[in-house]
């Protein structure tokens, strides 16, 4: 087999594959320190905020594993430019946006647009790279793109937000051509599978999941009694009922019911799950309290993060090191409890904590346990799979990954806002509001650290129940690095 590139993994072809991974991972972060401003600007509700992300994340997380069966599929060359054309053209729409409804639309397309290229960017580092020392060394550049881009995201974000939070979405307009002229010159095409799609599975299961996250977010505001909501929850709860139901009547189903048949596995998904969704609640209540409640600017708030990620680092660092000889279920213990200390002092705060030395160490010792816990997770997924498997299993365990986001924003955005205009605040425009009703908004976002302070003790519970040893971790983490050679 020929592979265009076979001496060295740096080069175009991977800036090209990896400039596309750091998009999708950048711009679901991007527009969290942009949100004040949004709402200044475009008038957007509190639950406005929350559909800027979760309208990106349902339909990443919603459609990733049709995209990459589509590539397979019809080639995943023409699915990744299709991807990247259709992402770039939304970021235009996004940055052109008049209204909340027309931005929120645009999201949405951006997030399928990311669910076509994402998956079939990861398959093509693999089918354009020789086997061996070279691809190891495109994975981990591809791989990297995760981690720059969630600090760049905040750090990119806030400071273009200072611009004007319009150019958070423009930039990628040039970027995104520069990568599908490369794509189309650097990238080669695999062969076509004739496969089953399973379309109906992925609307089904988007689109129920959607509904629910519309009843809970717009709850507060339309009232928990509207028959819209009630409407759309009860819609929601059927609708994965039949999504369930339909999935195991189908020749070549996106969810292959026999991965659920492992108690341990389905526990790790759980804490997949749950733990995705404490780190996007986290990152994105904590950016919207330094703004709105301390009175960071959007630059400022994207530097105090950095902390966090650090923290994340040596926490990855630390649990892949430790993996090999700690059961994981006492290291995510451990992790749980780093968390659950953090954020629950953090639920305790108020507008007037200092940046030095609390809400450095703080963020630091929140990153800390979120890396440890994400670098492990996902590691048991794979634990006792056969190599064949492993591919299609990280894919639906990456699915998990995604979905935590717009989940966990969707249902803990009408937390905030309960406790707030419970205590007589409101959630318009912070810079419009009295001490009192700052201090309401403040107490709605701590309240949300406190739940998520909560979940962090519910993922170590989860991890207690696991069985996997050292050694099996180690022969998985063999499992996947062979996988990706082959």
């Amino acid at each position: 087999m020929h592979y265009p590139v076979t001496q060295r993994a740096f080069g175009p072809a991977i800036l090209v594959l990896s400039g596309l991974q750091l998009m999708v991972v950048l711009d679901g972060t991007v527009v969290i320190l942009a949100l004040p401003k949004l709402q200044e600007e475009l008038g957007l509700s509190s639950s406005g905020n929350a559909w800027m992300i979760t309208a990106y994340g349902l339909p990443l997380a919603g459609f990733m594993l049709l995209g990459g069966r589509l590539g397979d599929r019809f080639g995943r060359k023409r699915m990744f430019i299709l991807g990247v054309a259709l992402f770039t053209l939304a970021s235009l729409l996004c940055g052109l946006a008049q209204n909340e409804w027309m931005i929120i639309a645009a999201r949405a397309i951006q997030g399928t647009g990311a669910a076509l290229a994402a998956p079939t960017a990861f398959a093509l580092v693999a089918s354009t790279f020789a086997p061996g020392r070279v691809r190891n060394h495109a994975f981990a550049i591809f791989g990297s793109m995760m981690a720059v881009g969630s600090v760049g995201g905040l750090v990119v974000g806030g400071a273009l937000t200072e611009l004007s939070w319009r150019f958070i979405f423009l930039i990628n307009v040039p970027i995104g051509a520069l990568i599908m002229l490369g794509a189309a010159y650097q990238l080669r095409d695999t062969s076509h599978r004739r496969l089953s799609i399973d379309v109906r599975g992925a609307f089904l299961g988007t689109l129920a999941c959607s509904a629910i996250v519309f009843g809970a977010t717009e709850g507060p505001g339309f009232g928990w009694n509207d028959p819209l909501i009630v409407g759309s929850l009860v819609a929601g709860v059927v609708g994965l009922f039949v999504f369930v139901f339909a999935e195991r009547r189908v020749e070549n189903p996106l969810l292959p019911w026999s991965l659920f048949d492992d108690r341990d596995r389905v526990t790790t998904f759980a804490a997949i799950l749950l733990a995705s969704g404490l780190f996007a609640a986290t990152t994105y209540f904590a950016g919207l309290f330094v703004q709105n409640v301390v009175g960071y600017s959007p630059l400022v708030a994207g530097v105090a993060f950095i902390p966090f990620t650090i923290g994340a680092g040596i926490g990855t660092a630390i649990s892949a090191k430790l993996a090999l000889m700690v059961a994981p279920r006492w290291l995510l213990s451990v992790a749980s409890v780093i968390l659950f200390m953090g954020l629950f002092f953090g639920s305790t705060l108020d507008g007037g904590v200092r940046y030095w030395p609390t809400l450095l160490v703080l963020f630091t010792v929140i990153g800390l346990g979120i890396g440890m816990v994400i670098v492990l997770v996902p590691l048991c997924v794979l634990v006792g799979v056969p190599p064949d498997n492993i591919g299609p299993l990280a894919a639906v365990g990456q699915t998990f990954l995604n979905l935590g986001t717009p989940i966990a924003i969707g249902l803990l955005t009408p937390v905030a806002a309960s406790r707030t205009l419970a205590l007589g605040g409101r959630t318009g425009t912070p810079s419009e509001m009295t001490q009192t009703e700052l201090d309401a908004l403040g107490s709605g976002y701590t309240l949300v650290l406190f739940v998520t302070a909560i979940g962090a003790l519910l993922v170590g519970l989860l991890a207690l129940t696991l069985r996997y040893s050292p050694d099996q971790v180690a022969r998985a983490q063999h499992a996947q690095e062979e996988a990706q050679q082959s």
